[in-house]
């Protein structure tokens, strides 16, 4: 007779239990099930439910962690710092870290006047041979300490559109000018200079270092031994940068005629000496090399296409030879990786909210390099020349915030990531600008629209209309955090960087939001045995959360059912009790319009009663945030009685 082997029996498991109750029921009813006769007590003080109970823990365990590390895997639920830190780099997004603050700086120095005519026949202008070129990375201070650095040349030579100089008579005599003003702008932001000096060995393959300082905003240069540049590329495949040259007749020849309104030209250079950096969860910034770690061309590694197949010595073709694939990591296809040398790396750091300074405080010279020609100018002159130079910012420094939350890291790296390197959409535009890199400024809010006429009935000329064109209106920081107008520098480089990623027929206006202040106004009824006063500073404090400006965006509307749930929610509170004055709607909560500009409000008038509809106050068809400025004093709250009807 053959032999049947005999069936197996299918026990029946149950995947679904993940919690240590499910694990223990499970357990027990497997084993009444499956094991009738060899374990039946199953009371709590036997002995053997210690190894169920074990059992269920460590599947209790397992199953949390397995379900943690998944979460943790999909940078839309991630919560541990360092994953979303790594996932946002992978997706392109370089989290920002404090970011400096910018401004145009007025730069004034003076030059001797010089007569040109004869007899009693001739004119005086400025001796232009006295203008200096303060050179880029001159540092300056404000008045409570913070230090700025220039990002380009200051050059008092030339006068373009694209770098206008004012010229005023600054001393005379006998109504002759005897020396003369000058004025320029030149861009600085906030943030400390720093050098460090790292020494690489033999070559290593994807070769990584990590700068001493926290919170750095801009790699610098980077210089090795030789004196050979790296330069910084998104990512190592990419082997060509932007680099500017000094438009002179030694570089082009033919551009040079136009160096007046182009002083520098934007060249594109292919290179293997480049490096990506990668931000810590430390706050740290490390740059990483390439795997290039031959002297030897690469066609010494790789044939040249070009070769194969031709009369080469050694055979007549290549094309049936093996050639090893790792290879590829021996080339300079991915940069080169440094060795036997020593590289100088300068970058800036620091940054943050309180780098935001008022106007006329930037004023103090720590450190310049002049470069001008004295050989044939009088010392005496040039010394009273550049002990002439002064600064001021005669508008606000913006710009500067702290470090983004992991939850801002996550949000914008999820919407960097959906935009695929262009902008189409709307969205695609917000997420770019909120991607702007540290060092160029910093934009607290943005909104984006068609630019069309909000009514074309009386618009003569409509004609001129761009369909393709947007208006991007946007809105920063002051050093306490208010909302303030962007200045110009850092307008400019929000159009240069989304110039990289516009469509061909797209145009970007930036604009200035409208900022509408407002004040609060609310009664309440205590609950009894309450302080009446502890109630209101807590009711108030419960307002100043709810208008917290992270938490608000141009084109939000106020709920004031929102609003008055909030304050109902405080310890204390029984009711909110509609105020009688000036509300002929019986809203819960009057808000008003703060708008003297001698007050320091924005100055704009907003008709709040009108723009009110069931409840809801909408902000202009002009794109508009509301801001409650002045929490101390905009707030203003009323205990009307408790509970008890006791006043």
């Amino acid at each position: 007779m053959p032999y049947s082997a005999p069936k197996k029996s299918i026990k029946e498991v149950r995947y679904l239990n993940k919690d240590f109750e499910g694990f223990k029921n499970n357990l027990i009813e497997f084993s009444k099930v499956y094991f009738p006769n060899t374990y039946n007590d199953f009371n709590e003080a036997s002995p053997a439910m210690i190894f169920i109970e074990m059992a269920s823990y460590v599947g209790d365990v397992l199953s949390y962690y397995i379900d943690n590390q998944f979460k943790e895997s999909l940078l839309a639920f991630a919560e541990e710092k360092k994953t979303v830190y790594n996932m946002a780099q992978s997706f392109g997004y370089k989290p920002k870290l404090s970011s400096p603050s910018t401004v145009n700086l007025d730069v004034f120095q003076t030059v001797p006047a010089t007569s040109t005519g004869t007899g009693g026949s001739y004119t005086t202008k400025p001796d232009l041979s006295y203008a200096m070129i303060l050179k880029q990375g001159m540092i300056v201070s404000s008045t409570n300490g913070i230090k700025f650095t220039s990002q380009e040349d200051c050059s008092f030579k030339f006068s373009s559109s694209f770098d206008p100089m004012d010229i005023s008579i600054y001393e005379s005599s006998n109504n002759v000018p005897v020396t003369y003003l000058l004025k320029k702008q030149v861009k600085v932001s906030s943030g400390e200079t720093n050098t460090e000096y790292i020494t690489f060995g033999a070559a290593e393959k994807y070769s990584r270092v990590a700068l001493g300082n926290e919170n750095i905003t801009e790699i610098i240069s980077v210089t090795d031994s030789d004196g050979n540049n790296w330069y910084e590329v998104p990512f190592l495949a990419q082997d060509t940068v932007f680099t500017d040259v000094e438009n002179k007749a030694a570089n082009d020849d033919e551009l040079f005629t136009y160096s007046d309104q182009a002083p520098y030209l934007l060249k594109l250079l292919k290179t293997s000496r480049r490096f990506t950096t990668f931000i810590r969860q430390d706050g740290k910034t490390e740059l990483r090399f390439g795997a290039g770690t031959s002297d030897s061309p690469d066609e010494e590694i790789i044939p040249n296409p070009d070769n194969v197949g031709s009369a080469l010595a050694g055979g007549v073709t290549k094309l049936g030879e093996a050639f090893d694939p790792s290879n590829f990591l021996k080339t300079n296809a991915y940069g080169t990786a440094p060795s036997n040398t020593t590289l100088t790396v300068t970058y800036k750091y620091g940054g943050g909210i309180s780098h935001n300074t008022p106007s006329s405080t930037v004023r103090s010279i720590d450190s310049v390099n002049i470069t001008l020609d004295e050989s044939t100018l009088s010392s005496n002159l040039v010394a009273t020349t550049k002990a002439s130079v002064a600064i001021n910012n005669t508008i606000p420094a913006t710009g500067g915030r702290d470090a983004e939350s992991v939850l801002e890291v996550r949000q914008n790296a999820l919407a960097y990531f959906q935009s695929q390197g262009r902008a189409v959409t709307k969205e695609d535009y917000i997420a770019r600008v909120y991607a702007l890199p540290a060092r160029y400024g910093n934009i607290a809010k943005a909104y984006i629209v068609q630019d069309v006429q909000l009514d074309n009935t009386n618009v003569e000329n409509t004609g001129n209309i761009n369909p393709f064109a947007l208006n991007l209106y946007v809105l920063g920081y002051n050093s306490s955090k208010q909302l303030t107008n962007l200045n110009d520098g850092v307008k400019t480089n929000i159009q240069t960087y989304l110039s990289q990623f516009r469509m061909i027929t797209d145009a970007i206006n930036i604009k200035n939001a409208f900022v509408i202040n407002i004040g609060v106004q609310f009664n309440i009824l205590t609950k009894v045995g309450y302080n009446k006063q502890e109630v209101v500073l807590r009711a108030i404090q419960k307002i100043r959360e709810f208008f917290q400006i992270d938490k608000w965006q141009i084109g939000q509307p106020i709920i004031l059912a929102d609003l008055s749930y909030q304050i109902s929610l405080t310890e204390g509170v029984s009711a909110v009790v509609p105020p009688t004055e000036d509300n002929p709607n019986g809203l819960p909560v009057i808000v008003t319009n703060k708008f003297s500009a001698a007050n320091g409000y924005s100055g704009n008038v907003y008709d709040i009663t009108t723009a009110t509809k069931d409840g809801v106050i909408y902000p202009s068809m002009d794109p508009s945030c509301f801001e409650l400025k002045f929490p101390a004093t905009d707030i203003e709250g009323r205990v009307v009685g408790d509970a008890a009807g006791g006043n």
